[in-house]
């Protein structure tokens, strides 16, 4: 395991049906500084199943500790919980929100998306928390009441909300 994904004291745990491996390799494929690092097979029974049917994998994103679990449908992801991707610019948005949808996922609403295993993300732009936090009410207005009418976000038309 790389050094950054053994040193993490906090990370995200996300529990899957049967498709750890495959998501956290799907990922991988998606972000620079990733990789899977480790995939352990539990050799012994399990309430999730017999020996050989849970497996841990230990991978990373961004360089950040991602642990995921395959160990049976027991609990369904869903909006409780999402990973959030800053965006420098909208070429980079674009190609991660595209990246993400492919091979089932779907858009939800205001930069949110489920992908093809059921992982809720939010694909933001970096400068929305500024845009949002700024201080000026009327201008924080502005920019919300423009993201809730997107579904992807746009970046030109958040920027355009904020200076009007």
């Amino acid at each position: 395991m790389s050094m950054t994904a053994a040193s993490s004291k906090f990370f995200p745990h996300i529990w899957y049906a049967s498709e750890a491996e495959e998501a956290a390799r799907f990922y991988c494929s998606i972000f620079p500084d990733s990789r899977v690092e480790r995939v352990t097979v539990i050799e012994s029974e399990t309430p999730s199943g017999p020996p050989g049917s849970v497996k841990i994998v230990d991978f990373s994103l961004f360089g950040q500790r991602v642990q995921a679990m395959s160990a049976g449908p027991h609990h369904e992801l869903n909006d409780a919980i999402s990973m959030v991707v800053l965006c420098d610019d909208q070429a980079e948005l674009d190609r991660y929100w595209d990246a993400l949808l492919e091979g089932g996922g779907r858009g939800q609403a205001c930069g949110w998306l489920i992908d093809r295993f059921g992982l809720r993300w939010q694909i933001v732009p970096a400068a929305l928390d500024a845009m949002m936090r700024e201080g000026d009410p009327a201008r924080s207005k502005k920019v919300s009441e423009a993201l809730l009418k997107m579904v992807k976000l746009d970046i030109a038309a958040l920027e355009a909300a904020y200076r009007s």
